[in-house]
This record gives structure tokens, C-alpha cells and sequence, in this order.
């Protein structure tokens, strides 16, 4: 926070890392003393959370049905006295194909500060954002605006992650050294559950347990980034064999709806047997930790229910409480984001920066690098390339793609590194193998001029772990390593393969997407989160 400004004022929640750990107990502490306030109906401090100005503006956009989350935002914008207004999706101007950019555009030109926004596609508040950032640059808008994130498809839902947090700290007595939680249900699908992968990192110690058939199991991105979090992470296919294991339960389980309509009619015909996989019998009661409670996003199916209606009056219901936490916790975001609260924070703001080391490094050629320190005296011993029996005089030569992949996709990615970089024309390319065994790609353009800074910079992102040298005179003249850039942006041969994506062509908003590296040298769309290897980002 620098120069006096507000640490959350037109702040974007997209995902729950948006807000870091101690902004998140920050958000706490206060909802906490807002619910307590409430409790013994405190007006005086009650007020001291109200934003109470008619002119600000918030605009609820649920692309997708809602009852909670949609009706506990407006009720918080109700009780902050503000302009609210809400988008008719059926009739506006998404059915005529208009963009997001575009309508949201109009939206902000009314003088609104905040929208709140449930779609199908993932990644949208993000992308707004930087959108919106334009059309304000453009116009001379000096008021902030703020996207919330009310659900994205299968990606995140990070408000209801806030009160989730928010009701398991009042039930561990508001500690964050250490959680034990059950995830049980449709963990493919629930957002909720993908929002706790990096929303549980508020506490110290994690153990996790997943509880879900196979064809409703939690993604292995998901599993992997709990994991490489220091997660204790266990997985089992139903609750009876959850319960019926040797290990510890967890005191504190967290259910989800199965959305088996999502999953077609193979799956449909499995439902019965999918259901009573993790739907909770009240005759396992005992086999339960003492002081267990039972957390539920909802909607509970009236049917269909994973927690059965009998257990309300139990002393397991925690989903109740859970529910309505959700309008006090709501009620603390939009007082921060809209300035009435937050100014007495004093921790780190936001996200912290992605770390961008240099990732290309240029090596001095010399004997023992294929080349001569003196341009004017040829080393016999020096390392040459040839294209078949014919030395390569002059032109560019890529060694080492893909090390250590099966021919076949190393053949494939050859072809990519071809198409993306506009390497057609003479030349050759084949797999060979290493001096450790190992297959490897190799790519000859006799005659190419070589490539300039930024195109080494681009070939890293295609083709990282290469070594690229620069021929003249049959002499390697220079000489590149690439390593793995941190991020890879900016590129119109880039895609993220997830068709929800706000970014994918089909989608037809026209943006390029990001994509930021993870610890396994996967890259992560910055808009969706979905994990790809680095050959899969190209189109």
C-alpha cells in the first residue's frame, strides 16, 4: 500500500488467492465483529460497516440460476443502502451475441462500481477487469470497479470459499494452525471444493480427505497443487470405506451436490450407486468423531439429498449456520472493496508478483562449445551440424527438443515449433538419440538468418530446455540454452485447451490467454486455472 490508498477499494475477486491469507483473516476478524454486533443489535457499530451512499452503484449479473449467493448479495447491497440493480440475462443483449467487454462496458458507463457476476464461463471477472481497464483509460474514469466472482463453471466460487473459511474458524474457535476436513460428493464438478485447493492454505497444518467415487473424484490438477501445498491428502471411493479405514476421520466434513446431469447417460444409469456412495446414513453416527459438524454449500436435492433432512436437528448441522454466514461475510467484502472498512489494514495487499527470472542464457561459444572465441581461426575440434553429409555453412540449428519424450511427440512437437515460429522452408528434421540414450529432437534451417531476441524469447516458450545456435561461416557464432519462462502471455498462437474458458475461440471475446508456470513445468491458464503440458498451449 503506498501514498495513502486504500487497500481494497476496486479490488477484483476472480479467484480466493485475490485475497491473500491475512486479508482473509482480516475480512474474518471484522465479520465476526459485524455478526456479534448484530447479535445484540449494536446499531452504533453495526453502522460503521454500512457504505449508506445511494450514488454507488452494484450490479448483480447471474448468467446462470442462483438462489443464495444471488439473494445474500442483494441483501447486502440492501443493507449498505446502495444503487442496486440487476441484468434480466434472458432478455438482454448476451442473447443478440453481444460481448462481455461490450456490455459490461455500457454498465460501467452508468456509473457503476461493483458487479457480481455467475456464468458459465470460466474466467470471465478476470478478464473484465482488464477490459474494463481500458474503457476507463479511454474515458477519463477516475472510480475503481470491481468484478466479484459469484461462480465460474467447474473453476472457482471464491465468496462462498470466504464464508466456508469463515464458519470453520468459529468452529475451531477461531484458530488457523491446523484443519482435518472431509470433502465428500461430486468433487469433479463442485467449485466450491476446487476454491478450497488454495483457500485452505489459510491454515498452517492441512489434512484433506476426498471422498468420491472415481467418476466424481476430484481433478489430479487439483489434487497435485493440494499436495505441492504441503496438504496431507488421502482419497477414498465412498463414506462407508472412509469410515471403515484405519486412519483418523475428520471432524469436520464438507458435502457437495452431485451433478450427474453433467456427465451424460452412462453416468446417469450408475446414479443410485453413485449417490449412496456419498450420501451420509444416519446408522454410521457412531463411527463419527465426537463434536463432528457437517458444511454444505446447498442446495440440498429434495430427493436426492447427500445429507438426509432427519439430521437438521442434529447436532452435525453446521450447514444452516454456514448458510447464513454467507450475508455477513458478503456484507464485510463490499464494505472493504467500497472503501467504509479496510483503511486500518495494515498487511501485504493483493497477490504477490510472479517471480519472471531470466530464462534464456546466452553461452560463449569457444572450443568446446562448437565455436571460436577469434572469428578469424577455425578450431578443428569445434562441435559442426550437418543437414545428412553436407556441413551447415550458415543457418540455425535447434538441438535437444523435447528430451527424453517418445518419438511420436517429438515428431509432433517439431511440427508445432515449425508452424508457431514460421520455421517452413529448407531444411530437415528428425529424432535422434543423446549421448545418455535418450530421444531428442533436432531442427536444421540452412541459410536462416537467425532469429532475433524476442524470437528466442518465444522459442523458450515453445520449445523449453533447447539449445539454439546460430551458424555463419561454419561456426557457431552464438549460442542459447532455454529454460522454462515463468509466464508465457501475449502470443496469438496461444490457447488453453478448455473450451469454458472466457478465452477459448469459440467463445468469441477475442482475448488471448495467459498462462503462468507451475512447479512440474505445467503451465496454468490464468484465466480458468486448468493445467497443461507446454506442448498443449499452441494451436
Amino acid at each position: 500500500m503506498t501514498g495513502g490508498e486504500h487497500p481494497f477499494v476496486g479490488r477484483t475477486v476472480a479467484v480466493i488467492e485475490d485475497l491473500n491469507r491475512q486479508e482473509r483473516l482480516y475480512l474474518y476478524r471484522r465479520a465476526r465483529e459485524l455478526k456479534e454486533a448484530l447479535a445484540r443489535v449494536d446499531r452504533r457499530t453495526i453502522d460503521r460497516f454500512r457504505i449508506g451512499d445511494p450514488d454507488f452503484g452494484m450490479y448483480e449479473v447471474f448468467l446462470e440460476n442462483s438462489t443464495r449467493t444471488r439473494e445474500s448479495f442483494k441483501n447486502a447491497a440492501h443493507f449498505h443502502q446502495l444503487k442496486f440493480s440487476e441484468l434480466n440475462a434472458a432478455t438482454s443483449s448476451f442473447s443478440k451475441s453481444e460481448s462481455y467487454a461490450d456490455t459490461f462496458a455500457n454498465l460501467v458507463g452508468y456509473d457503476n462500481r461493483v458487479f457480481v457476476i455467475r456464468s458459465s464461463l470460466e474466467g470471465v471477472c478476470r478478464y473484465l477487469a482488464e477490459q474494463i481497464e481500458g474503457y476507463r483509460n479511454r474515458h477519463g474514469i477516475e472510480t475503481s470497479i470491481s468484478f466479484i466472482n459469484a461462480g465460474d463453471g467447474r473453476h472457482e466460487h471464491p465468496t462462498q470459499e470466504l464464508l466456508d473459511e469463515f464458519t470453520f474458524l468459529e468452529d475451531l474457535d477461531w484458530k488457523e494452525d491446523a484443519i482435518h476436513l472431509a470433502l465428500v460428493g461430486d468433487l469433479y464438478h463442485g467449485r466450491t471444493v476446487h476454491s478450497k485447493v488454495h483457500g485452505l492454505g489459510l491454515f498452517t497444518e492441512v489434512r484433506v480427505d476426498l471422498v468420491a467415487p472415481e467418476e466424481l473424484s476430484m481433478p489430479r490438477h487439483y489434487v497435485q497443487r493440494m499436495q505441492e501445498q504441503g496438504f496431507r491428502v488421502r482419497e477414498y471411493p465412498s463414506i462407508e470405506a472412509y469410515l471403515h479405514q484405519d486412519g483418523p476421520v475428520a471432524p469436520q466434513w464438507y458435502f457437495t451436490r452431485p451433478q450427474l446431469e453433467r456427465m451424460g447417460e452412462r453416468i446417469l444409469r450408475r446414479a443410485v450407486e453413485l449417490r449412496r456412495a456419498i450420501t451420509f446414513d444416519p446408522a454410521l453416527i457412531d463411527l463419527l468423531p465426537e463434536g463432528t459438524v457437517f458444511y454444505h454449500p446447498l442446495p440440498r436435492h429434495r430427493e436426492h439429498p447427500t445429507i438426509l433432512a432427519e439430521l437438521d436437528g442434529s447436532p452435525l448441522n453446521g450447514w444452516e449456520r454456514q448458510s447464513s454466514n454467507g450475508w455477513i461475510v458478503r456484507i464485510v467484502l463490499l464494505a472493504m472493496i467500497g472503501g467504509r472498512i479496510g483503511d486500518d489494514y495494515t498487511g501485504p495487499v493483493g497477490r504477490s508478483p510472479i517471480d519472471e527470472p531470466n530464462f534464456v542464457t546466452e553461452v560463449t561459444t569457444g572450443a568446446g562449445e562448437g565455436g571460436s572465441r577469434n572469428a578469424g581461426t577455425r578450431d578443428p575440434k569445434a562441435r559442426r551440424y550437418s543437414e545428412g553429409i553436407r556441413p551447415i555453412s550458415d543457418g540455425l540449428v535447434i538441438d535437444h527438443i523435447f528430451t527424453g519424450a517418445e518419438p511420436a511427440a517429438i515428431r509432433s512437437h517439431l511440427t508445432t515449433i515449425i508452424s508457431v515460429m514460421g520455421l517452413h522452408g529448407r531444411g530437415g528434421e528428425w529424432v535422434s538419440t543423446g549421448g545418455d540414450g535418450r530421444y531428442k529432437g533436432l531442427l536444421f534451417r540452412p541459410g536462416h538468418p537467425g532469429l532475433t531476441e524476442r524470437e528466442v524469447r518465444k522459442l523458450a516458450a515453445v520449445v523449453p530446455g533447447a539449445t539454439v545456435n546460430i551458424i555463419a561461416d561454419g561456426e557457431v557464432k552464438r549460442k542459447y540454452r532455454l529454460g522454462h519462462p515463468a509466464r508465457i502471455y501475449g502470443l496469438p498462437e496461444l490457447i488453453c485447451g478448455n473450451e469454458a474458458c472466457i478465452t477459448h475461440p469459440a467463445n468469441g471475446e477475442k482475448t488471448l490467454p495467459s498462462f503462468r508456470r507451475s512447479s512440474d513445468g505445467a503451465y496454468v491458464c490464468e484465466y480458468c486455472s486448468t493445467k497443461h503440458a507446454f506442448t498443449e498451449v499452441w494451436r
